[in-house]
């Protein structure tokens, strides 16, 4: 009786804290992470580690026999040119377009949020290049930077052309950014254009007020308060920009030689083109690793940033 009798009150009170309310509240709660632990563990979890094996193995992708080589594919990499000029132009491509549009959207979204005649239909011709594929935008701006002379742009030049838009290494590089800054600027713009009407225009009135110039409110009010949209806008163009494929492959196919190679299209080719999936395994790896220590990094520069503008 007296093992029963000092078990009991042990027993109710486990019961008790299972049937509480908060608790049940709580256990609720947890079960909604459960659907996003699961694509967690599918989409991102079992390929990475999926990832990290074969980085190590000469898997082709077709056979069943895998063999251990260790860190060879990892010193390919670094001795592929293909592979090292494909992180240079991703580099540079992702860099350059985070750069040139935050730099052109923010005044754009400036013009834009001032009345006048017109404007939504000028917004709405500034967000248009946002809505088609970018594989399609491709294919058309193909066709506008054809260095042939029956390129769009070159018969407009007439004796002047032909220019060698693509065929040229520096300028296919000048070409693929300049298209990828004309259909992010606009996109880019209404999202600086949220923020800034979010901004009460009693700040605005106070300071002209005090007789602040329009430079002087738009370094004091307007940039500090788009601080946390810079930060957004410039996460999703690095983001964007390390991982792009079809804008580059579509417009120049990687070249001329391997100017305009990313390294997504490397991974590509060399998993599936070139059977070599271990390879591409390895600088999946890298690349991860490169693409996060970039966004941590900037992460970093962004929310000092805001520290200082605020």
């Amino acid at each position: 009786m007296t093992a029963f009798g000092t078990r009991a009150p042990a027993a109710t009170g486990a019961l008790s804290w299972l049937t509480s309310p908060k608790k049940l509240e709580g256990l609720r709660l947890q079960a909604f992470l459960v659907p996003i632990g699961i694509v967690f563990a599918v989409l991102f979890a079992i390929p990475l580690a999926q990832s990290l094996y074969f980085s190590v193995t000469d898997f082709n992708g077709y056979s069943t026999e895998v063999n251990f080589v260790g860190l060879e594919n990892y010193r390919k990499i670094f001795s592929d040119p293909a592979m090292l000029a494909g992180l240079g132009f991703t580099l540079l491509y992702a860099i350059g377009t985070t750069v040139i549009v935050t730099l052109l959207a923010i005044p754009l979204a400036v013009l834009l949020n001032r009345r006048f005649f017109g404007r939504n239909v000028v917004r709405a011709v500034f967000f248009f290049p946002a809505i088609p594929s970018i594989a399609i935008l491709g294919l058309v701006w193909g066709f506008i930077l054809s260095p042939l002379g029956s390129g769009a742009i070159n018969s407009l030049l007439g004796d002047l052309g032909p220019v060698p838009w693509l065929s040229d290494s520096t300028l296919a590089q000048l070409s693929v950014i300049m298209v990828a800054v004309w259909s992010s600027t606009g996109w880019h713009a209404i999202l600086y254009l949220a923020y800034l009407q979010s901004i009460p225009d009693d700040y605005y009135e106070a300071a002209r007020v005090d007789g602040a110039s329009s430079r002087q409110s738009f370094l004091s009010i307007t940039l500090p308060l788009l601080a946390p949209a810079v930060t957004i806008s410039s996460l999703l163009l690095m983001t964007g920009g390390l991982k792009v494929y079809d804008l580059p492959y579509t417009l120049t196919k990687g070249g001329p030689g391997y100017a305009t190679f990313t390294i997504t299209q490397s991974i590509i080719q060399s998993g599936i083109a070139q059977a070599k999936f271990g390879q591409a395994s390895a600088l999946a790896v890298v690349f991860m690793l490169v693409v996060g220590a970039i966004v941590a990094v900037q992460l970093v520069l962004s929310s000092r940033l805001e520290g200082r503008l605020s």
